[in-house]
Order: C-alpha cells, then structure tokens, then sequence
C-alpha cells in the first residue's frame, strides 16, 4: 500500500494474478470503506479501500480483502449490484461477472456460510459489459459480440433482447433514467432503448470506428463520452447526434472511457494495451491537454472511486491507483 513514484500512481495494491478487470463499487455500501473487486485468470477478489483524501487517520491507503471467489476461468467484466450491504446483519456481497466462456455468472455472499452463484446462458459470443439495474438491482443487461443486448432477472431468465447491428461494447443504466438502457455498437452508434416500449428512442453517432466504449455521465444525464479509433467524443443529447467535442489521444487507439462519479467534467481513458505499458490519460473539459498521464504494466479495466477523484486500472500482479484534481 505503499506511494509509488516510478510510474507516478499515487497507490498500488499487489495482487497474487494478472488483473483482468477491476470495478469499484458504485452504489452506497452502508460502510465507511469502498468496495473493489478485481477479476484474474480464475477468481474475483472482493476487497475494502479507504484512502487519506477521505479520512486522515489514514496513512495513504488501506487495503484489505474481504473474500476471494473462485470463478474457473477468465474474468473479462464485473458489475456490482445495488443490492450490495456491508451495514446489513448478515452482510451481502452480489455481483456478476461476463466470463471468456460467454456466461454471465451471479454472486451472492454473506462472507461466511453463504456463497451461491448462479450462470445465465445465452449469448453466443464473447460478452463486453454488463450492468445492474441501478435502483433496485433485480436485472442485469448485458452486451456482446453476437449483436445483442440481453436483460436478464436475477433468475437468469431473459426478460428483453436487442438485436444490434454490430458488436455490443458498452451498456449503461442510468439510476435517474431507471426505463433507459444505452447501447455502444462498436461501428459508432449509440442507442437508447425504451425497456417499457423495448424500442430505440434516440441514437448517437461517432462517424468513426471502432468504438470501444462508452459511458453515461452519472453527474449529468444529458452528457455521454465515447472513444472510437484514437479518440475521445463528447455528446450533449439535447443539442445534436453528433459528437459536441472530440480529440485525438492515444497514439495507437483509445480502449476505454469512464466518467468520473463526482465531477462532470473530469473523465479518463486509456490507451489499447501495448505489449510493456498502458497509457492512462485523465481529461478536464476545461482544460485543453490531459490533466493527469499515467503508465500501468499490461494495463487492463478502468474505473472510478464513488466519492473520490480517484481512478484505478488493473495489471500484472497489481491494481495501480491515481488521485486527481477535481
């Protein structure tokens, strides 16, 4: 848990894997602590930070892992699920996770006795995001390359299907527009279906490909980022369908977009792993050049702290974390 110089992260936690993925939990746990979990080559690791830009008592960053879960094979994605309580008597820990082997796999611990999980079958190819729903956590959408979009419920019984016209790369549900799904097809278009009507009601377009991913500012509904080919793109949704902002960042081609959770005008992307190092880049809409560039070995996943200007990327036997400025 030590400050960490030599690739200017702020912490790095060690990890007994490679790490595939990495999600900090979204959603209000009840605990002071932030829930993280990070997906290997055969397992999630469920674990709590908390960090001294929180609490003072905190000599850089506490880490501890909560549970570790054996999955059999690659973890690719995870999603928390709102449902999430470590304030409860017994705790609950739910998440699922879209695996190599085109299953979704559902979690659900006490971190005791209980550990039950459940596999939903269905797509019939390799699964890019998935997404709880955001208030009360009882389905899950799912998006893959064999041109879905799938909602499940928590019995894995598929309550709607989209058929896309290009792979799925990103799903998105927003807790303020709990009746909107949005869909990033990797040619450029970005969807918003209706789950009442199950119709598309609004689309973006990147004008260029591929698009990697996608994200729904959670600060500001009307804002989605998106990075496709080597750069960033900015949408207002009320002005146009095509992009308000964009910019050329990474070298080779941009892999992720994620918005932070507390501001909505900082967000990060990074580059496509390269075969030593992974560009991450944090960006301010108002500042013209990236505000924060950081390198992580073979760097995969991408994401935000709940409360913090804080962001964190997997890699080879770590988990690397950098603090910004809001």
């Amino acid at each position: 848990m030590k400050q960490d110089s030599t690739r200017n992260t702020s912490y790095t936690v060690d990890c007994e894997d490679y790490v595939h993925v990495v999600k900090f939990n979204p959603f209000d746990s009840g605990d002071s602590c932030s829930l993280i979990a990070y997906g290997g080559n055969n397992y999630v690791v469920v674990g709590t930070c908390r960090f001294q830009e929180e609490d003072a008592e905190v000599e850089g960053m506490q880490y501890k892992t909560l549970r570790t879960f054996h999955h059999g094979i690659r973890v690719d994605a995870i999603a928390w699920s709102p449902e999430t309580r470590l304030d409860a008597i017994p705790p609950q820990i739910r998440f699922c996770t879209a695996a190599s082997d085109r299953k979704l796999r559902l979690f659900t611990s006490d971190l005791e006795d209980k550990n039950e999980f459940k596999t939903f079958d269905g797509h019939s190819d390799y699964i890019n995001d998935l997404v709880f729903a955001p208030n009360e956590g009882q389905e899950i959408a799912s998006v893959s390359d064999d041109h879905t979009c799938r909602v499940w419920d928590l019995e894995g019984n598929e309550k709607a299907h989209f058929v896309l016209r290009s792979p799925g790369m990103s799903v998105c549900w927003h807790p303020e527009e709990a009746f909107k799904l949005m869909v990033a097809e990797k040619n450029g278009t970005i969807r918003f279906y209706d789950l009442i009507t199950q119709q598309a009601i609004l689309s973006l377009e990147c004008e260029q490909t591929p698009l990697m991913s996608a994200d729904w500012c959670l600060k500001n509904t009307l804002k989605i980022g998106a990075v496709a080919g080597s750069d960033w793109l900015i949408w207002d949704i009320t002005r146009s369908s095509y992009p308000q902002d964009k910019r050329p960042v990474h070298i080779d081609r941009a892999r992720l977009f994620r918005w932070s959770r507390v501001n909505e005008n900082l967000f990060a992307t990074t580059g496509y792993p390269g075969k030593t190092t992974t560009q991450l880049l944090v960006h301010h809409l108002g500042h013209p050049q990236p505000i924060l560039t950081g390198t992580a070995a073979v760097g995969s996943g991408l994401t935000w702290h709940r409360t913090l200007p804080l962001c964190a990327v997997g890699g080879d036997h770590k988990i690397f974390f950098w603090v910004t400025e809001t």
